[in-house]
């Protein structure tokens, strides 16, 4: 039996959106992978120079002042990490979107649990720096885990593993 107040097609859509989003999310963090690989072996100084200049900006003032300095002391050692880690975690969001594409729990659970991790900091972000945005991912988030939540109690409530 479903909880009452949801309906099981409407909670397999809301689900499967998620999955959407976990798998945009995962894309786009492999692409970023992509992106930081492309960097070794390159000049990092001279193309944080570049786009100082493009940008019109004055590269003596404070942050691009510090956006150089940043590209000056990454390594290719410090990038192969960078790249690996955003390759981990996309894998793990592509992994969650399968996982509640195709309905398993463990996939929910995980969703559940990931959603729930980031809300203590939007919240403190939400205070210190209040806007619509904060507000926006913060809601977003918190339906997220809401629905989550209502999947794994109805699963449990259905005996389904």
């Amino acid at each position: 039996m479903r909880l009452a107040s949801v309906d099981p097609r409407m909670e397999r859509r809301a689900i499967r959106v998620i999955a959407g989003i976990e798998a945009f999310k995962g894309v786009l963090v492999l692409l970023a992978a992509a992106g930081v690989l492309s960097l070794i072996h390159r000049d990092l100084h001279a193309i944080a120079s570049a786009l100082i200049r493009h940008a019109h900006l004055n590269p003596a003032s404070h942050y691009p002042r510090i956006f150089l300095d940043a590209a000056a002391d990454l390594q290719n050692g410090r990038l192969l990490w960078l790249a690996a880690g955003a390759a981990a975690y996309a894998m793990l969001r592509l992994g969650e979107a399968w996982g509640l594409y195709r309905e398993r729990a463990w996939a929910e659970v995980l969703a559940a649990a990931s959603g729930a991790l980031y809300l203590p900091f939007e919240g403190v972000e939400l205070v210190r720096h209040p806007g619509w945005l904060g507000v926006a991912v913060l809601s977003v988030n918190l339906v997220v885990v809401g629905v989550m939540v209502a999947a794994l109690i109805a699963r449990r409530r259905n005996g389904a593993d």
